[in-house]
């Protein structure tokens, strides 16, 4: 552990960033019944681009480097923000069509898609463990999903492509040089993923006006939430190693289960169970097995 390292606030502001996370998704699906999916996603990067701005102008790195907006893998970062799009196209549209819980969730399977995305993108080397991992979780997904059942619905594929988009996107992250500012690099995701999601909803069927003043409030909570989300989390990556963060992150399957039942009384029990426990299990091998590793190394 590092001198400057301070895990026990890392994971309170990753926990609360992930309660703002939720927060976001139940405000998305309030509106989903007035506005596209593309259209949230648009407004959301929108009001996200305040407190991207204020995670990089507070980046000591950036400002000790000269305050440059240039960076040298600029394409990577804008091909980051247009797989940004579609994951939160997908991700948006399942939380109007299925049960809050039940789409949170199998976004969830993003970890399993990472280990196996890191074998062609980064070169990794992938053992039994993790493998097995991805195994166990991947029944999870399926026990969710339900393929099978006369309840399946082509909509629970939405999520799930979520998944494989965010996992791409964390995935590609790892691409960039050590020396490249993370808040820029996520600056200009944000700026492309904003400019991504208002051309499909122009294309898609444009901007419809605000309703009402009580929209327009929902609309800035979403985006504040969002963006403080992003920028919490990123405070508390500087403060410890991923890899003691990622275990607490499955603390948002619970939590979206009781926030759909308090919001939108929902309660998918027969959906969720056992199939989230698996995905959260293997997940968490995973990060089991990365820290073992690293440890070793």
């Amino acid at each position: 552990m590092r001198p400057t390292d301070r895990p026990v606030l890392a994971i309170i502001l990753s926990l609360v960033a992930l309660t703002l996370f939720d927060a976001m998704g139940l405000i998305i699906k309030h509106l989903s019944g007035s506005y596209s999916a593309a259209e949230l996603s648009a407004w959301r990067n929108l009001f996200g681009l305040v407190p991207a701005a204020i995670a990089l102008w507070s980046s000591k790195a950036w400002r000790r480097g000269g305050k440059h907006f240039k960076l040298r893998q600029w394409k990577l970062a804008l091909l980051r923000g247009v797989i940004v799009t579609f994951a939160q196209l997908c991700f948006y549209m399942s939380l109007g069509l299925m049960a809050f819980a039940t789409a949170s969730t199998i976004t969830y399977a993003s970890a399993l898609f990472t280990t196996a995305l890191a074998i062609p993108i980064l070169g990794e080397r992938v053992g039994w463990v993790r493998w097995s991992a991805v195994l166990v979780g991947f029944v999870g997904v399926i026990m969710v999903v339900q393929p099978s059942s006369e309840g399946f619905t082509v909509y629970a594929l939405l999520p799930l492509s979520a998944a494989a988009f965010y996992a791409l996107v964390g995935v590609t992250a790892r691409l960039f040089d050590d020396d490249a500012s993370s808040p820029l690099v996520n600056l200009y995701s944000t700026i492309t993923a904003t400019i991504g999601a208002a051309l499909i909803a122009y294309f898609w069927g444009g901007f419809r006006p605000i309703a009402n003043l009580s929209d327009m409030a929902w609309i800035f909570l979403m985006g504040g939430f969002g963006g403080a989300a992003v920028l919490l989390l990123t405070v508390s990556y500087r403060m410890t190693e991923q890899s003691n963060l990622a275990p607490f992150s499955y603390f948002g399957i619970p939590l979206a289960f009781i926030m759909g039942w308090l919001f939108f009384d929902e309660t998918p029990w027969s959906t969720l169970f056992p199939g989230a426990i698996l995905i959260a299990a293997g997940g968490l091998l995973i990060v089991w097995r990365e820290r073992a590793q690293f440890k070793q190394t």
